[in-house]
């Protein structure tokens, strides 16, 4: 049995002590054990309590919460669990009127959409957070941990999307304070921010009071980032925010962008933060936005995550353009949607990306450096970009041939006195062995992908460094 204290008016001392009785009356969201998350002594990585790497392999769901029905989610989330995700990253205010538009069982989320009055009534399945709380717990039994928007940027933001605007830095804490003690247990990480421009400092003063009360109401269990618009970096506005544990950058939507530019830039930023691209361009997204300029396909994807990876990243965030809005028949399509979510879920770019986490977690792999000098010049651009990372001791090296074309290697900068080499295909996970590559001063090793026009990982090391790839789910 759960009572929803009456809200006084919204003065600062006032909107605290009532969220600490909300808090008080809300049981937290249940949980299977899944280890908290911190972020690694070097700040290079997550780690879980126990200290070993976690791999963030995510997906963006943003209108999971608000769109599926419980027998859709678990679908969804039962499909992304088999395919070896982590993260399912979902936004409890959602963009599409998710304040006014009711979810599947016909709940809003707010009391005349004031985030510091979550409309929560008696009994287990009879409000929009009881849906909520579902979600999390399955994802959770599944192995999945949320990364949980508590809105979308529209809500706080002044400017563009559906709205309307109702946070203020009082409300904001409020609201927080709530969501961290309701789901202090359970395992997710929080993703503040929601697409938009930190535009003013009133808009920092609530993304400020929002982390700060979630930080209040769970007691700092869990990490926190921040989604920023297309082509920036949560670095521009929080980087030495003492609550930002993580940098995470969105690159955007088009087939050419070179999002290992951006995820270096924040690798090279001190102090050191972890990075992550938490929105790289989407497969099916048109080009630009733009149906007539053609669709990304899973190269695209896999191109956005091994680039990632090899230049520093520690995870990678996967997606997918009817996913992200879970658009079905019946609902208006947009950007271009043209096949319901529970098709476009079997899409190959979304299975291919477990080969991705299985080759890092094949080997001694979690402690990569990027490092573009392993490329002899001149590297292409664009699409034929070689992005390459190895070792600390140079050991391994780990490189990608996004588009099968010959590259040269400066083998001479690893340790040998030979490397074992093999190429690893990211459409299937499969490894080809060749034969062991000579190390001598000076020397480079010019290689040829297998098949040209596709893309594949070389990996070169020691006996220690190349393992046979595990199964994943």
């Amino acid at each position: 049995m759960r009572t929803t204290p009456a809200f006084l008016p919204h003065d600062r001392t006032t909107s605290f002590l009532c969220a600490l009785l909300v808090a008080a009356a809300v049981p937290s969201a249940n949980a299977e054990s899944l280890p908290r998350l911190t972020v690694s002594d070097s700040h290079r990585l997550l780690v879980t309590a126990d200290g070993k790497p976690f791999f963030w392999l995510g997906d963006t769901a943003w209108e999971l919460f608000h769109r599926l029905n419980r027998e859709e989610a678990t679908r969804y989330l039962e499909d992304r669990a088999n395919k070896g995700f982590t993260v399912i990253q979902a936004v409890a205010l959602a963009e599409l009127d998710g304040l006014n538009t009711p979810n599947a069982y016909g709940h809003r989320p707010l009391v005349d959409n004031d985030p510091a009055r979550p409309d929560v009534k008696d009994g287990p399945d009879n409000d929009y957070w009881d849906h909520v709380d579902f979600i999390v717990r399955r994802a959770n039994e599944l192995g999945l941990r949320i990364g949980f928007l508590p809105t979308w940027g529209d809500k706080w933001h002044k400017q563009g999307g559906t709205g309307p605007r109702v946070f203020n830095p009082d409300n904001a804490r409020t609201y927080g304070q709530w969501l961290g003690q309701r789901y202090r247990d359970a395992g997710l990480v929080w993703i503040l921010g929601g697409d938009k421009f930190v535009g003013d400092d009133e808009e920092r003063r609530i993304l400020e009071a929002m982390a700060r009360g979630l930080k209040e109401g769970d007691r700092g269990a869990h990490l926190i980032t921040f989604h920023p618009i297309g082509q920036y970096s949560s670095a521009i506005w929080f980087h030495d925010a003492p609550w930002l544990d993580f940098n995470m950058v969105q690159t955007g939507h088009t087939r050419d962008r070179d999002n290992h530019t951006s995820v270096l830039a924040e690798y090279c930023r001190t102090p050191v933060k972890p990075v992550l691209d938490g929105e790289p361009g989407y497969e099916n997204i048109p080009h630009g936005f733009n149906v007539a300029h053609g669709r990304l396909e899973a190269i695209h994807v896999r191109r956005f995550c091994y680039w990632a990876l090899f230049s520093g990243a520690f995870g990678h965030t996967y997606g997918c353009n009817e996913v992200w809005q879970m658009w079905d028949t019946g609902r208006q399509p947009l950007i271009g949607a043209d096949r319901p979510w529970h098709e476009a879920i079997q899409l190959p770019g979304a299975g291919q990306m477990r080969h991705a986490r299985a080759l890092i977690e094949s080997g001694n792999y979690f402690d990569r450096l990027p490092d573009p000098s392993l490329v002899a010049p001149p590297n292409a651009s664009g699409p034929d970009y070689v992005a390459a990372c190895r070792a600390p001791d140079a050991r391994y090296a780990l490189i990608y041939f996004p588009s099968g074309k010959p590259a040269t290697i400066r083998t001479f900068l690893l340790q040998g006195p030979r490397l074992a080499a093999q190429w690893f295909d990211p459409r299937t996970g499969e490894r080809q062995d060749l034969p062991p590559v000579e190390v001598a001063p000076w020397k480079t090793t010019e290689f040829k992908p297998p098949v040209r026009d596709q893309d594949w990982v070389l990996v070169l090391g020691d006996a220690m460094g190349i393992h046979p790839t595990p199964q994943t789910r």
